[in-house]
């Protein structure tokens, strides 16, 4: 059959319904240029006390957002805390959009976020304004030469007269009463960022928000990052001037030099910044969170060190830059940075979520001694904390004991190993809840594998539901109206290379007209991560990746995920520092393993047609798999993959690798490009040349790599777009298309 041939072939495919024969077929544009399937989504801004919570609701006339007060026990009626007409700027005839916002403690003002735009991965930079309820109208902030969307992080002092926030890599704090505007930090040059993370710390440590008021709202302290000894990336674009401009910016890669973080204190009444002086090399330090101890002048940070095996927490006295080390979170493989830090109402105790006793678990520690107490012992891991209550001695929180693909809450009592499961015993999937400040409602979204979300209203003493906030009712209706489809999680047994028993958690969907018994042979298409950064074998919705695999699924393809030793799931933590050192090799062995199980058991499927694709770390296991196995593997799609380790950056590579210095066999054995030259199979490659996290450098070594071992390969880069290859205009609906017509031509 000439290729020219099955690509018209492969074109009337995507314009037809699908090969089952039903009109009402998926096809790409559906999912990604329509968005026929996108559900939506239902949040609230809880008050800090009691059980209400804000919320924006459009006005009748569709000309701006109220900003409601609920109740959610029907209590008292709604109240509209500020209605979008008081929003209309002077001279503006229409209300302010509202991207998100902030309600003061006292309900008399509120911060507003609007005009976003994105700084590397969210839209973080924008234009806040306040809105006072006690004076009318709406002000912008940043002053009257404040550029459009230039503002980033604005938070109310504790007494609500100033907003800090950040701009051009400095801290400023505006005054609500005078309009005064003062510059608190200082930038002597462009290496200098006050306020706000480099490149690294934002995309591996989540920190972004670098500044925080103290309780008296007499101090700010915030992040000093200096990145003048950082090594340079540079990315060319091409395409939107007449000459290439170049973006340049320091990107830390494994084993080279960190910026040297510095935290300062910045004492409102002296007009003066005193840093801190925590102990060893600033570089090889990372000050990963802040929490104020309430009521205090002290505040708690989490420091860990280079390899991220040591978490010190210290307290810092904020008038002196004085610390101690209130107690030490320690692993032989890493650790995490607790995010979920509750003080206690005497401000004596904390919460900080550990995995030392090999679970993931709720210790409250003493500020004072450092004294830990297990809140939740059992052979489980907590996935996320949602409240503790001292006075009648519990935890609320999300947990999955028994499956790990789901979600569920539960309640346990202090130092007891039982629980109690909130969620109802007749409701699976996946359920995440988002609690009132007193623990008597929340808000609660569930779904299903193939089943969009609902969210409602729930009172958490019995789990009854208050009221549907959003049911998806169009998305769930055009799901009803496609073929069905066979979905199954089963259970996997493979070696784990020393002769134990390994179970690998493993999904599995089927094309609509599937039959076990008619001696037909099914191709597969493997959909993989394989890092230590996600799942991929979860039971919830998932719009994009769901969706696309049914329209596989609809042109009678079998599609296949499992989850490898080191993936994030709630199965304790060894299993997911196995993967120690390892990565590339452990994940690709158990991914190959656990596929080589798949086609012994079921004899349906086609062992001489199996493809595998992923993206980011997922493109990286994709290429492992062509090149490590290549007779298991004929096609493989990889996206904006890392072919080799040595070149991604500091944070996230040593955390689980360690250095290419300290484990150079471990970066060798895990890196594609070392087994490159083994390719037998179709390979596509993808990647955005603008790929500021997974670099389009990396893809090119690997190109000549291919080249050097004449290997034959098909690739696509995308000019100008980043990791998520979805800037310009019909760059998803094109890279899926692509991605469909490759699968088709060559399984």
């Amino acid at each position: 059959m000439s290729r020219h041939y099955v690509v018209c072939l492969i074109l009337l495919l995507l314009a037809a319904p699908c090969v089952w024969g039903q009109q009402n077929s998926l096809t790409v544009d559906r999912i990604f240029k329509a968005g026929e399937f996108n559900a939506r989504s239902y949040s609230v801004n809880w008050m800090p006390s009691g059980g209400k919570f804000f919320v924006k609701r459009k006005v009748a006339n569709g000309k701006g957002n109220d900003i409601v007060l609920v109740d959610p026990l029907g209590q008292q009626d709604n109240e509209i805390l500020i209605p979008a007409s008081n929003l209309i700027p002077q001279g503006e005839s229409k209300p302010i959009d509202i991207d998100s916002f902030q309600v003061f403690k006292d309900n008399t003002k509120v911060l507003i976020f609007n005009n976003t735009k994105r700084v590397w991965r969210y839209n973080t930079r924008g234009d806040y304004w306040v809105a006072d309820l006690e004076n009318g109208g709406v002000k912008k902030l940043g002053g009257i030469d404040a550029q459009p969307a230039a503002l980033m992080f604005a938070k109310f002092s504790p007494d609500g007269k100033s907003v800090a926030y950040v701009r051009e890599r400095n801290v400023y704090i505006e005054s609500l009463v005078s309009g005064k505007i003062q510059q608190i930090t200082e930038t002597p040059n462009e290496f200098i960022i006050n306020g706000t993370s480099d490149w690294v710390y934002e995309e591996e440590l989540d920190l972004r928000d670098g500044f925080a008021w103290s309780d008296d709202g007499s101090k700010i302290v915030f992040w000093r990052f200096d990145t003048s000894k950082v090594g340079l990336f540079t990315m060319i674009n091409n395409t939107d001037e007449l000459y290439p401009r170049l973006i340049q910016f320091q990107y830390p890669k494994v084993g080279t030099t960190n910026s040297a973080v510095s935290i300062g204190i910045y004492d409102l009444d002296l007009g003066k910044t005193k840093y801190v002086e925590f102990p060893g090399d600033p570089r090889e330090h990372y000050p990963a969170k802040l929490d104020w101890i309430p009521g205090s002048k002290e505040f708690l940070m989490q420091r860990l060190n280079r390899l991220q095996n040591t978490n010190t927490v210290y307290a810092v006295d904020s008038t002196t830059g004085e610390f101690r080390i209130v107690f030490e979170d320690k692993d032989k493989a890493w650790v995490e940075v607790c995010e979920q830090i509750q003080f206690t109402p005497s401000a004596k105790q904390f919460t900080f979520v550990s995995e030392r006793d090999g679970w993931k678990h709720v210790y409250l520690v003493d500020v004072e001694t450092g004294n830990q107490r297990l809140l939740t012992p059992g052979a489980f891991d907590i996935v996320q904390l949602y409240r503790i209550d001292l006075e009648e001695e519990y935890c609320l929180f999300q947990a999955s004991p028994r499956d790990s693909k789901s979600r569920y809450l539960f309640r346990q009592s202090f130092g007891n190993s039982s629980l109690k499961r909130m969620t109802p015993t007749d409701q699976v999937g996946w359920h995440d809840y988002s609690v009132s400040a007193d623990g008597m409602t929340a808000i609660h979204t569930r779904s299903q594998l193939g089943v969009p979300p609902t969210t409602e209203m729930i009172r958490l003493s019995d789990h009854s539901i208050i009221r549907t906030e959003e049911d998806n009712p169009e998305v769930k209706q055009r799901m009803e109206s496609l073929a069905r489809i066979k979905q199954e999680f089963v259970e996997l047994n493979i070696d784990d290379g020393s002769g134990g028993n390994l179970k690998i958690d493993t999904a599995l969907m089927y094309p609509p007209d599937f039959n076990a018994e008619d001696g037909k042979k099914y191709p597969v298409i493997v959909f993989v991560y394989g890092e230590p950064w996600g799942t991929t074998v979860t039971d919830r919705w998932d719009s994009r990746n769901y969706m696309w695999h049914r329209l596989l699924c609809e042109h009678g393809y079998v599609i296949a995920s499992f989850d490898n030793r080191g993936a994030k799931c709630p199965r304790g933590a060894a299993w997911r520092k196995a993967i120690y050192k390892k990565i590339g090799v452990i994940n690709a062995s158990d991914q190959a393993a656990a596929l080589k199980q798949l086609l012994g058991k079921y004899s349906f499927l086609d062992r001489e047609r199996v493809g595998i694709w992923g993206w980011s770390g997922g493109g990286s296991s994709t290429l492992n798999a062509m090149f490590q196995y290549p007779n298991l593997y004929q096609v493989g799609i990889s996206v904006a993959p890392v072919p080799d380790q040595k070149y991604y950056d500091t944070i996230y590579q040593e955390r689980y690798m360690q250095t290419p210095q300290l484990n150079p066999e471990g970066f060798k054995n895990g890196s594609p490009i070392s087994h490159a030259q083994k390719l037998k199979g179709k390979l596509l490659l993808i990647h955005g040349t603008g790929d500021d996290n997974c670099h389009y450098q990396t893809m090119e070594l690997l190109i000549n790599k291919l080249i050097a071992n004449d290997k034959q390969f098909e690739m696509m880069a995308y000019p100008n777009r980043s990791h998520s290859i979805r800037e310009y205009q019909n760059t998803t609906p094109h890279l899926r298309k692509l991605m469909t017509e490759f699968f088709l031509e060559h399984l």
